[in-house]
């Protein structure tokens, strides 16, 4: 049974377009999710966040103007970040490519070709 690998993409982000291009040109397939205009609930990110094997700090693009104006000083909880990245999803780093239980945040690209090699 061929592995569903999924891929959470944002079309207009240039990593994610290059994670699409290199899974394409393996040949692969795969389930896109557009986030942003598929949006993860908590229990979603919360599932997806186990998969990575990360925190959901690790999923923050700090660089992001709403988070270095918004949330950037407050002393935030797991919880409460899952609950801010649901509501702010432009604040999710990617691509995000899982395949089953596992999953990797695909930026840089080497960490995708890295993945795919060992699952």
């Amino acid at each position: 049974m061929k592995k569903q690998i999924t891929l959470y993409h944002n079309p207009r982000c240039r990593k994610s377009r290059e994670a699409l291009a290199y899974l394409e040109e393996q040949n692969v397939a795969p389930k896109i999710v557009r986030y942003l205009d598929e949006p993860f609930t908590v229990e979603t990110l919360t599932d997806l966040l186990s998969k990575l094997g990360l925190a959901a700090t690790a999923l923050v693009r700090t660089e992001e103007a709403l988070w270095k104006n918004t949330f950037k000083s407050q002393n935030l909880d797991e919880k409460n970040l899952i609950k801010i990245l649901v509501e702010h999803p432009r604040l999710i780093q990617r691509p995000i490519v899982t395949i089953q239980n596992k999953g990797v945040l695909a930026r840089p690209i080497e960490n995708l070709i890295s993945f795919l090699q060992n699952h």
